[in-house]
């Protein structure tokens, strides 16, 4: 019972802090330090950081073999660096709440990569659901509404984002046999290392260009944020909860974290939510609820992939 509980707190703490970056970067982004900015402070900070405990605590832990390290590098590419550029570049151009409405694609995403990576059936019922969430996505994409005015880029932000969230699907479904066979530190700053290879390069001008004596308080406290809990913390409590929670419970928080976005959205004055919204939100909660439920017959056989989030 106490374990659960831990797995719970774990789960909805990261939750919360992913739900509440949608609408502190609109505070950093782009007055005061470009989307590439962010995320090369983010990526070398989560570098020096897993880099260091893993020194510490799996030292003699290595990636073998010529199959796990080209895994390696696709994981760091796709669940690092591209996808850090994308969804920052995205909700620099988009609302926050269509941003965290987009992102539960993601287990839409794992379950079309887990068929043709790992063989897994697809039934009809997640055939439909894959339908259904296309077409919430699809709209939710396409719609325009007030806030054109303030994000007149907000279409090409959300097909940002719906990259963002295919490609970490994506790792997703390729990191699992690395962290069920090496020890997390040791996957984690060596994905970390290839995703900054990917985004320093488009960067780090950005970061060094940035007038930080212009800075107020408020927007150290949400650049460190995003660096030590969006990417260090939240890494962490997901792979620990990922030890222990079914992908069941885990897609019960993929609804959550949304929810929790458009609270702290709409409670800041960040974003507003419309009856549109809402509906597309409806559509793509059914797609990915239809996508999640695993077949009877064959849920004890199928390999289980996880279907939370851990990126932004």
């Amino acid at each position: 019972m106490r374990n659960s509980f831990r797995v719970h707190a774990a789960l909805f703490f990261v939750a919360v802090i992913y739900a509440a970056n949608y609408s502190l970067s609109k505070d950093v982004m782009p007055h005061y330090m470009g989307p590439f900015g962010i995320v090369t402070l983010r990526i070398v900070g989560a570098l020096v950081f897993f880099s260091l405990v893993k020194y510490f605590t799996a030292p003699q832990d290595k990636i073998v073999g010529r199959a796990d390290n080209l895994r390696v590098i696709a994981c760091g590419i796709c669940g690092i660096g591209v996808n850090q550029l994308l969804f920052f570049s995205g909700l620099n151009l988009t609302s926050p709440i269509s941003a965290s409405l987009l992102q539960t694609i993601a287990p839409i995403i794992v379950v079309i990569a887990s068929a043709v990576l790992l063989s897994e059936k697809i039934t009809l019922p997640r055939v439909l659901g894959i339908a259904i969430g296309a077409f919430g996505a699809g709209l939710l994409i396409l719609s325009r509404n007030a806030q054109a005015a303030i994000y007149p880029h907000a279409t090409l932000g959300n097909i940002f984002i719906l990259l963002n969230a295919t490609v970490f699907g994506l790792y997703l479904v390729l990191v699992q046999p690395l962290m069920r066979k090496y020890h997390a530190f040791t996957v984690l700053a060596r994905i970390f290392l290839v995703g900054a290879f990917i985004a320093v390069p488009f960067g780090w001008r950005e970061a060094l260009m940035a007038d930080y004596a212009s800075f107020p308080l408020y927007i150290w406290l949400e650049i460190g944020y995003m660096v030590v809990f969006l990417t260090i913390l939240a890494y962490l409590l997901n792979n620990w909860a990922l030890k222990y929670a079914s992908p069941a419970l885990l897609g019960v928080y993929i609804y959550l974290q949304p929810v929790l976005a458009v609270l702290i959205a709409v409670g800041l004055g960040k974003d507003h939510l419309t009856w549109g919204k809402a509906g597309q939100a409806v559509l793509i909660f059914l797609g990915v609820w239809l996508v999640s439920r695993k077949p009877k017959a064959v849920a004890a056989s199928e390999p289980e992939v996880p279907l939370v989030p851990v990126q932004d």
